[in-house]
């Protein structure tokens, strides 16, 4: 009996493809707890540290919200209402864009910085999700399948 049988209590399965996107899920939703528990020690959500990531990749330029959309991992995220908690916790800071009025600028601010690089130095905790359970062999393996999947998104 594989671990995902044995996790989920079933046993039998429609096809191999069915049974690996049930483990995709089963998996997916283990790393985002996993995720949410680390992030709460830092008072951030997982998509809140999304959006500073990418800012802090920009700077020390500006991001529109429509770049942060796009980059997000969480495309369902309402980036306008994250990027305004992170603007009042004192994270980023926004202001009309020069070149759009309509468009609105983020720019991440040095408590950002900080709070990032805080998160950097646990970030191995959180990495041994995989490395705990993989070698570096299996790692690329499994990048290279998930390619795979995505080169139909």
């Amino acid at each position: 009996m594989s671990n995902i049988e044995k996790l989920i209590s079933q046993k039998s399965w429609t096809s191999e493809y069915n049974k690996g996107l049930i483990g995709l899920i089963f998996v997916g939703n283990w790393l985002v707890s996993r995720h949410q528990h680390f992030f709460k020690k830092f008072d951030i959500t997982m998509q809140q540290y999304n959006i500073l990531r990418i800012l802090r990749g920009q700077h020390p330029k500006a991001a529109n919200i429509n770049t942060l959309k796009e980059r997000m991992l969480d495309k369902m995220s309402d980036v306008s209402r994250l990027v305004e908690r992170l603007r009042k916790a004192g994270m980023v800071e926004r202001k009309a864009s020069e070149i759009d009025r309509r468009a609105v600028d983020v720019m991440i601010t040095p408590k950002g910085l900080a709070l990032l690089e805080e998160v950097d130095a646990d970030l191995p905790a959180l990495e041994d999700s995989l490395n705990l359970s993989l070698t570096e062999d299996e790692a690329k393996q499994l990048n290279a399948l998930l390619d795979k999947i995505l080169m139909r998104y």
